[in-house]
């Protein structure tokens, strides 16, 4: 089996399969250890002739995902025999059939489920490839959530091997791993591997950002040892004496946590307070976790004074993945605040490994977790879902990896539901027709309209009328994937009852016309007017809403084929006419060209949701019949574009032009005082011979705050401008700006 392997390679294959068995904590009987075995050597030989890019044997990818799956998930020997295998259907001669000749169905399925379905679309018109594959792997949850485990554990590797590969293929998997497989790893629980994938994304698609952090951590951290040595001396010798088994560790904030907080609070690295915490791990029999839990929290309360507004209870109101913790915020006697983390070993090990913890501890005596509400609500998604594979992959992503809320029935019962949730996605997570229905509602006692946002601790009453009915602009407040499901079947069933009518005035006008109302004439209309169907259309008709004269100009009009245009909300795709969408407003052309591979030129447009100049990194993402979409390669949405059309993606830089000049905007806080114009202006003008296109400020209570467009050369110009503003005395923070179009010229 291993004799086409040199005596090296041998050496390192079976040294790594020794670790997979090492670090394989479930149950190891003779006949698991036997059919693992079976699956390793059918890999081994199955991949022989494959390399990576790195030019190792492709057999260590199988054995670290199986390694993976077994230590840092902790599943078990079907898991294993599934990652060890789960490349050869679709790089080897081997078929589905005789996987579930040698290993049964069950391996056979899950397979199936992590096979990528590339030859299956061939040919077809298909949107988005990788929404397509994000779609089978998502649908796999309504019968086996090991595929989508497994798949973390092989996108983990990948990441981490990344290296290898060409910038595109970096930007594209980083990209599409933030978008998607970290969210999913965090609503699973899996919190570790979540933080090294957002930092892996964040390693190839801001590498300064990373090195930066990192460097300030490892600076940083003999000092931070000693002050958090000093903080918990008295913490440990109180909790020592109350007889408490327990045991503390340090865990550093992940790079990519600590950059979201910097971009949110707009804020240097220096002032993000919680770059690590402290935590407590309590060992203690399950039924005193809570009282435990608490007693520690007392008494490291008693030495500093905590940060009310930072209090966590996940501990009586686990989150919906099954994270269970006590977080709390006190300040230090060194006028530091530091954050503390309090839990028992069972709590560590299912925030640790996720759901698959869970399940090891689902026959004690816990409560449950919501995580098996999370999975019935996404069950129930897959289900009813029949939209586009890139609409599947948004509504699930929007609704299921946002943050929660906790709110009651007027009898007490608490539900959760995504952060942003309206009265009316209340109404249709309890009943359709409470939904349909719904004219308002009470909210702690207080009457309030079907819009009105809830947060976590409201009761909420529903009230219904029978005269009401779902209507359309219902879609502009639902937020939660149920809410827009029922409301678009109740509103389609409403819209059924116009079918005879819509139909009989659809054939009077064909009459007029003197055209057939063969299913060709029917469609023209329906794709002319973007309905979804004929339901739509006989209701609209039956309404007057498309009137005999619309009908008329659809075939006054010549067939011209609208191209697929991208809008400027990254969850919102629709076909349209290049001159209608929101795209060609947002994007405007510029004169120096870029080049792709330092040879060609071609036709592009400039992003204005990210504003790149010269020396920004970007990237171009290519669409049939339109320019080059140009975005700064850390920009949101092109993020969010890269994950779902890879193949799209052209590796561009900057042809630089000294003499022209690009606009740049500064958002900049400061101290109001006599010259403060003088002083900004000097920099700019004299210093750096910059010209200053629009200049808004605005002061209050003795803090000015500046909004300016200046043109600039490139980003290094714009880094030294910014660099010198820091200087001055009274300017207290500078940031640039990344849309420009909404100020004021």
């Amino acid at each position: 089996m291993l004799e086409t392997y040199s005596a090296t390679e041998r050496t390192e294959i079976l040294r790594r399969y020794r670790n997979l068995i090492e670090v394989w904590h479930t149950r190891k009987g003779t006949s698991d250890r036997w059919m693992v075995r079976k699956a390793f050597r059918l890999a081994a030989d199955a991949h022989k002739d494959m390399r990576r890019k790195t030019g190792e044997p492709y057999i260590y990818h199988p054995l670290d995902v199986a390694t993976i799956a077994a230590g840092e998930i902790g599943l078990g020997r079907t898991s294993i025999i599934c990652a060890l295998l789960h490349d050869v259907v679709e790089d080897t001669e081997y078929k589905l059939s005789d996987i579930q000749g040698m290993f049964g169905e069950q391996v056979s399925r899950i397979i199936d489920g992590l096979t990528k379905i590339d030859d299956m679309v061939e040919g077809t018109d298909v949107e988005s490839m990788q929404a397509e594959n994000f779609r089978k792997v998502l649908l796999t949850l309504s019968y086996d959530v090991r595929v989508i485990l497994i798949k973390l554990a092989d996108r983990l590797h990948n990441m981490r091997t990344l290296d290898a590969m060409p910038a595109v293929k970096q930007w594209k998997i980083a990209s599409e791993t933030s978008y998607l497989f970290a969210p999913l790893a965090y609503r699973l629980g899996l919190y570790a591997i979540k933080s090294e994938l957002e930092d892996l994304a964040l390693k190839y698609t801001e590498p300064g950002v990373y090195q930066a952090i990192h460097r300030k951590l490892e600076q940083g951290r003999e000092k931070r040892n000693k002050n958090v040595e000093e903080f918990l001396e008295p913490v440990n010798e109180a909790l020592g004496k109350m007889g408490l088994k327990f045991k503390t560790l340090i865990a550093e904030k992940s790079a990519s946590s600590i950059w979201q907080r910097m971009k949110e609070k707009e804020i240097p690295f220096e002032e993000v307070y919680d770059t690590y915490v402290v935590r407590f791990v309590v060992d203690c029999p399950v039924e005193l976790e809570k009282v435990e839990c608490w007693r520690v929290y007392a008494t490291i309360t008693g030495f500093y004074r905590p940060n009310n507004d930072r209090l966590r209870d996940w501990i009586s109101l686990p989150k919906a993945n099954g994270y269970e913790s006590l977080h709390a915020t006190v300040m230090s006697k060194t006028g530091k605040w530091i954050e503390v983390q309090i839990r028992t070993e069972r709590m560590d090990e299912i925030a640790e490994k996720g759901y698959a913890a869970y399940w090891k501890y689902k026959g004690s005596e816990v409560s449950e977790s919501g995580l098996d509400e999370w999975l019935t609500k996404v069950r129930e998604l897959i289900t009813t879902e029949d939209a586009s594979a890139l609409d599947f992959i948004n509504n699930f992503k929007l609704n299921l990896f946002s943050d929660e809320i906790f709110v009651f029935t007027p009898k007490g019962e608490m539900i959760s539901m995504p952060t942003g949730s309206t009265a009316l996605d209340f109404a249709y997570n309890i009943h359709t027709e409470l939904g349909n229905h719904c004219i308002g509602a009470n909210v702690n006692h207080k009457l309030v309209q079907l819009d009105h946002p809830l947060k976590t601790g409201d009761q909420v009453e529903i009230i219904t009328s029978r005269v009401q009915l779902p209507k359309e602009e219902w879609f502009d407040f639902v937020v939660t994937a149920r809410a827009k499901s029922r409301l678009k079947e109740g509103i389609r069933e409403y819209r059924k009852g116009f079918r005879d009518q819509g139909r009989e005035k659809l054939d009077n006008y064909f009459k007029q016309l003197k055209l057939e109302p063969i299913k060709a004439n029917i469609s023209r209309i329906i794709e002319h007017e973007e309905l979804s169907g004929l339901v739509d259309l006989y209701y609209y008709i039956a309404t007057d809403k498309i009137n005999f004269q619309r009908i008329k100009a659809v075939f006054k009009e010549k067939a011209t084929g609208g191209i697929m245009r991208y809008l400027a909300n990254p969850f919102s795709w629709s076909k349209a006419t290049s001159a209608e969408t929101d795209d060609s407003k947002s994007a405007v052309k510029l004169m120096p060209p870029l080049i792709k591979d330092q040879t060609s030129e071609f036709s592009y447009t400039v992003s204005r949701c990210c504003n790149p100049i010269p020396g920004d990194e970007v990237v171009a993402l290519v669409f049939p019949n339109e320019p080059m979409h140009i975005h700064r390669i850390n920009c949101p949405k092109a993020k969010n574009l890269m994950s779902q059309f890879g193949n799209n993606i052209v590796k561009a830089k900057w042809k630089q032009k000294e003499d022209i000049a690009f606009l740049a905007g500064l958002r900049i806080i400061g101290i109001d005082s006599v010259g403060f114009i003088q002083r900004f202006t000097e920099v700019v003008s004299s210093q750096l011979n910059l010209n200053i296109r629009s200049l808004q400020l605005e002061s209050s209570k003795g803090v000015v705050e500046a909004t300016v467009t200046i043109y600039v050369h490139n980003a290094q110009n714009l880094k030294d401008l910014i660099e010198k503003l820091k200087k001055v005395k009274e300017i207290k923070k500078v940031t640039r700006l990344d849309r420009i179009d909404d100020l004021k010229a």
